[in-house]
């Protein structure tokens, strides 16, 4: 394959081969440089001196003479022109100025690179307000339509004073230095004397490229090498030649001279494969299967491969998927600021601060969520030995923490700790200034042994450079006051902390995105993410200029940018042998599942000698989804279990846990693993039932063993607002109980206590004499029975016992809904198989706890359901025929000890596994 670059060099070799040193090669990009010397090397056996090789950037800022400033100092420059001529009374902040000054600026851009006088475009746009207006009564203009005119009245005095300002510092935008290049040409062509320019692989020029470039062609100082193919050149539809075609129709040059360096490429023999995949994630193992292919079938013919990315979110993935005899490649994308760990943990610094100003600026109270996720941080959490707080914010429900308390619950504090969680009260050159020290005591804190360290330092270095420009930026404009204006600007400038990734650009596989692949070519070219708004990328109207106007005055539309991507894609595949092409087939957006325009053009317009080839590619689906978790019974388990057994005793709950779940049971019971503690923001409903339970506790404590009275009743309803309260206070600690939906929980366990305590009062008014024995005791039993390995212990908490009506009841208080039909039987046998028995099981656990303290008293034990209190006390109940049983008798207890020895030994069998239920 011959490319780009080898016939360049060809000609260079043939034509200039004994005065290389004064040609000035200028390419579109400074990444070509690097091939077009190997190529050079390659070509020239004697040493010579090379040639210069510069970008058309570079190029133009040597013509002009005048240095670039970035958007953000840009952005300042213009403020401070913007200030000086607005009256004070109409002057906005830096923060309201920015969100529409970007956008002129980029206009002033567009409108100098094209050499357009700007006072026509402006009058223009002014015209056209004016105009949408004309027919407006006076009562109808408002102040807003007043300022909107105003406003394009001061844009060309604004255009002016910024451009002179700029230009008397010898800095400017990229528009300016390329309209002061154009100034200078006739000067610059004189100075070049013996020196000859080539420009090389160029589609796009603006207008100031287009003028420079055709008047040192004019005067025989430069040659334009293009790279076009006749297929994109004849065809007067195709997007890829737009420009060139325009060139060659309007260009002086080529009215007496042919357009040279037409090749015949594209037509000839391609392998096309388009291959579509269910999400993103799945193109990056596509990747890696192609790469795989490749090396295997050639191990070194991956010099000749470039993977370009569409969308640089698959850069990490694609690394982590390539196969590892991919030993060496070249990446040209850097990896993303945006998911820098570093800049990750600042930006949620920036957040908690300013949250906190906004919330109240005098007392700075912090949200635990935004405590949390700094105290969390993987890169400072070992640093800030905050467990101890971590634990304090989690058992206490701390909620809101003001700054000053947070400080004095953190007993092991330190530099790092006070310096992330200190006010930001001062200007935002001061907190600018603190973030820069964070940084650096985190630097002190890494080690230089670990790998992990030095690539965290590595990410570091690169958020402290971008620190000290933004603390730069403060010291020089004391217009950026508040941390909101900081983090703006911040925002704003945290894409320059891209880490570059080390490697060897001219050997390996080639990792790039779309514009770094301008001018070269490959054997094998793989892009990804061909899909409508990645690629090409979607329209963008960032402008204050409409599109009808752009096309009249002469700027670039979404038109020409189409044009512009159309001509990078078929630029990439134009020598190309073999083209893998990935899109997405998902509906992940708007534009997710739709391919790529490029794609179709493929189809339609397809070359005889081209094979296209469709694929679909979906992960391997396995016939089991989810295999469950099994676990067979060690002997460390079963000594376990024995211990559970003869020590504590199994209790109701979990006997129904192994019923649920036996890994639940597992994980809970013989691993005693806990769910970790959380904030509760909002109550839950184990913590409300915890509460209104013991909230009955105490109100009922004070008549233990007493018969219960109307008046004792009532002086309970008395004290119901102070208990629940307090009940409140002790379960949910310092989280919020008067306001949002805590305060509806609160309010809802008063209510369900009074209920309760009314409808106790209205009973006894009836008649029922009631005597309160036990509240929240503990039950216990040994089941001795030869069917059982050894003695069981069965042991519970009961939340009452009490004796009405000369019959003792065992009550379960549930918050949640009980129905009566739960808590009747008709037949034993499965009653420990069905988890819906679950509440009769445990109900009959505590009639066979308390069996032995049973006196000459019947017994009943049921449910009261505080979301159904109409049914009352809610009995088991066993069904003979007819009739409903709700006395528990020795036979009904004989009966259910049966079952749940059944249930025991299945727990107590070595034989059976625990095996997660799936449901």
């Amino acid at each position: 394959m011959i490319t780009f670059l080898d016939k360049l060099t060809f000609f260079l070799f043939n034509k200039y081969s004994n005065d290389l040193e004064n040609i000035v090669i200028v390419l579109p990009n400074k990444r070509a440089r690097v091939f077009l010397l190997d190529k050079i090397k390659q070509y020239f056996s004697q040493y010579a001196f090379a040639p210069t090789i510069i970008s058309i950037e570079e190029f133009i800022q040597d013509l002009a003479g005048i240095r670039p400033l970035d958007n953000i100092e840009l952005l300042f420059a213009f403020y401070d022109i913007y200030l000086e001529i607005t009256p004070i009374d109409e002057q906005q902040d830096f923060e309201q100025f920015s969100n529409w000054a970007k956008i002129l600026l980029q206009d002033f851009n567009e409108i100098d690179r094209y050499l357009i006088k700007p006072n026509y475009v402006f009058s223009y746009l002014k015209e056209i307000e004016v105009l949408k207006r004309w027919n407006l009564e006076p009562n109808q203009k408002t102040e807003l339509i007043h300022k909107q005119i105003l406003f394009w009245d001061k844009v060309p005095n604004y255009y002016q004073k910024y451009y002179e300002s700029l230009l008397s510092k010898g800095v400017g935008y990229q528009g300016l230095i390329y309209k002061e290049a154009v100034e200078n040409l006739e000067f610059f062509a004189q100075q070049l004397k013996a020196q000859k320019l080539i420009f090389a692989g160029f589609n796009a020029l603006n207008q100031a490229e287009e003028k420079i470039i055709q008047h040192l062609v004019a005067i025989d100082k430069a040659e334009i090498l293009w790279d076009i193919d006749r297929v994109f050149l004849n065809d007067p539809h195709h997007d890829a030649g737009l420009f060139i075609r325009k060139f060659k129709m309007q260009w002086g040059h080529y009215k007496n001279n042919l357009l040279d360096w037409i090749i015949d490429e594209f037509s000839q023999e391609k392998k096309i494969e388009i291959i579509g995949s269910s999400k993103s994630i799945g193109q990056s193992k596509i990747v890696s299967n192609i790469i795989q292919n490749i090396v295997s079938t050639d191990p070194n013919s991956l010099n000749k491969v470039a993977l370009v990315l569409g969308d640089e979110n698959l850069l990490v993935p694609t690394l982590h998927s390539l196969p590892e005899e991919v030993s060496s490649l070249n990446i040209t994308m850097g990896y993303s600021a945006r998911n820098n760990p570093i800049q990750i943990l600042l930006n949620k610094l920036f957040k908690m601060h300013t949250n906190a100003i906004q919330r109240n600026a005098t007392s700075y109270v912090f949200y635990y969520k935004d405590i949390l996720d700094i105290l969390s941080n993987p890169i400072i959490e070992s640093f800030l030995k905050a467990k101890d707080l971590i634990q304090i914010i989690k058992k206490n429900n701390l909620t809101f923490i003001t700054q000053e308390r947070l400080l004095t619950l953190h007993t092991n504090s330190s530099d790092l700790f006070n310096l992330l969680f200190e006010r930001w009260d001062g200007k935002a050159l001061v907190i600018a200034q603190r973030l820069g020290l964070i940084l650096l005591h985190i630097k002190q804190c890494l080690s230089d042994n670990t790998q992990e360290d030095k690539i965290t330092k590595t990410f570091l270095y690169a958020i402290y450079k971008v620190m000290n420009k933004l603390i730069s930026y403060c010291e020089k404009n004391d217009f950026v006051q508040s941390p909101v204006a900081l983090y703006s600007i911040y925002k704003q400038i945290i894409d320059l902390a891209e880490v570059s990734f080390e490697g060897e650009p001219l050997s390996g596989l080639q990792i790039m995105g779309v514009l770094e692949s301008r001018v070269l070519d490959f054997e094998t070219v793989i892009i990804t993410s061909m899909n409508e708004g990645k690629f090409p990328a979607g329209k963008s109207t960032n402008s204050f200029i409409p599109y009808d106007v752009k096309r009249e005055i002469g700027l670039p539309t979404f038109k020409e940018k189409d044009a512009i991507y159309t001509y990078h894609f078929y630029h990439l595949i134009l020598r190309a042998k073999n083209i893998f092409l990935i899109y997405n087939t998902e509906n992940d957006g708007l534009d997710g599942g739709e391919k790529s325009r490029f794609i179709t053009q493929l189809q339609v317009e397809k070359q005889p000698n081209h094979q296209l080839v469709f694929k679909t590619m979906q992960p391997e689906i396995p016939t089991i989804a989810y295999q469950p978790l099994k676990i067979e019974k060690s002997e460390a388990v079963m000594q376990r279990l024995y211990e559970i057994a003869s020590n504590k005793g199994f209790s109701p709950s979990a006997l129904t846990a192994y019923m649920r779940n036996p890994i639940q049971f597992y994980f809970q019971r013989i691993l005693s693993i806990r769910e970790s503690e959380e904030v509760e923001e909002n109550i839950a409903l184990n913590t409300l039932g915890t509460i209104i339970h013991q909230t009955l506790e105490e109100l009922y404590k004070p008549y233990l063993d007493k018969y219960l009275t109307e008046e004792s009743i009532q002086q309970m309803l008395i004290s119901v607002d102070d208990e629940v309260y307090k009940q409140f206070k002790a379960v949910y600690k310092e989280g919020e109980v008067q306001k949002g939906k805590n305060l509806l929980a609160y309010e809802v366990a008063k209510r369900n206590i009074s209920n309760f305590l009314k409808q106790e009062k209205k009973n006894i008014k009836e008649g029922d004499a009631v005597k309160v024995l036990k509240l929240e005791t503990t039950l216990l039993v040994e089941i001795q029975d030869p069917r059982l390995p050894y003695i069981v212990k069965l042991s519970g908490n009961v939340d009452r016992i009490e004796v009405r009506n000369n019959t003792v009841r065992i009550i379960d208080y549930k918050t949640g809904k009980v129905e009566t039909n739960a808590l009747k039987i008709t037949l034993w046998d499965g009653l420990t198989t069905d988890l819906k028995n679950e509440k009769i099981i445990q109900l009959l656990c505590y009639a066979l706890m308390y069996q032995k303290e049973l006196n000459e008293f019947p017994l009943e034990v049921g449910i009261i359901s505080f979301k159904n209190m109409k049914a009352g006390f809610m009995p088991f109940g066993l069904k003979v025929e007819k009739e409903v049983k709700t006395q528990i008798t020795t036979e009904i207890l004989e009966s259910f000890k049966t079952e749940l020895i059944q249930l025991i030994l299945l727990i107590l069998n070595q034989e059976i596994a625990f095996e997660e239920t799936i449901v």
